[in-house]
């Protein structure tokens, strides 16, 4: 953002762009747990995503959520903030689906996807299926949502509804969910499935909420 005119750089001249930038250079091994569920996924090479599979099994605390028939999920976080002086700001990052595609881009990095922030209007983020997100534009559909007025909640609710216009049936097996702020330092959130939390942290407030959900 400082060093070039571009938005996004991917592959490997993102990695020559970081490594001429200081970075170090780095191998990275899977580990023993991750070799295991991706030996077991392959026996069938098929990619279903579980929705709200975080919630049903995990090995640890701090441990990816690998399952007995090879299935992971990593889910993005997200955050939107708003300073003392009123301004917004937001951030995103993500590990990625399991056993994707090599070269996938999911959402995250993607502005007015995973993430979007318009200081004059509201800051949004999302998780769940990220190619999903993209293709409606989802964080930047939700801004611009609540620049026609609509709370940040009922914003989040419409990009929702526009996921599940699009294929009712695929709907059922997915799991999207946005997170809203607007200028005024309202908040809400909303989601296809049932699961789906966010946490407020304020000079007032300091819980974890469930948000509400359309199927």
């Amino acid at each position: 953002m400082e060093n070039t005119p571009h938005v996004i750089l991917v592959g490997a001249g993102a990695q020559q762009f970081a490594v001429e930038n200081g970075f170090t250079l780095e191998s990275v091994e899977l580990s023993e747990d991750a070799k295991k569920a991706y030996a077991e996924w392959l026996k069938k090479s098929e990619y279903k995503p579980v929705i709200n599979i975080e919630n049903k099994k995990q090995n640890g605390p701090f441990a990816p959520n690998f399952f007995d028939d090879g299935t992971a999920n990593h889910d993005t976080m997200g955050l939107v903030a708003m300073d003392a002086m009123g301004n917004l700001s937001g951030a995103v990052t993500t590990s990625g689906m399991a056993f994707k595609l090599h070269g996938r881009v999911g959402d995250s990095p993607i502005i007015g996807a995973g993430l979007f922030v318009d200081n004059e209007i509201g800051a949004a983020t999302s998780s769940g299926t990220g190619e999903e997100v993209i293709r409606i534009c989802g964080t930047h559909l939700v801004v611009e949502f609540m620049r026609q007025g609509y709370s940040p909640e009922m914003a989040c609710k419409k990009a929702v509804q526009r996921i599940v216009k699009r294929d009712k049936e695929k709907a059922k097996t997915l799991q999207v969910g946005f997170l809203a702020m607007n200028k005024k330092g309202q908040y809400g959130a909303y989601a296809i499935q049932k699961g789906f939390v966010f946490s407020v942290k304020s000079n007032n407030e300091n819980q974890i909420h469930q948000s509400k959900y359309l199927l």
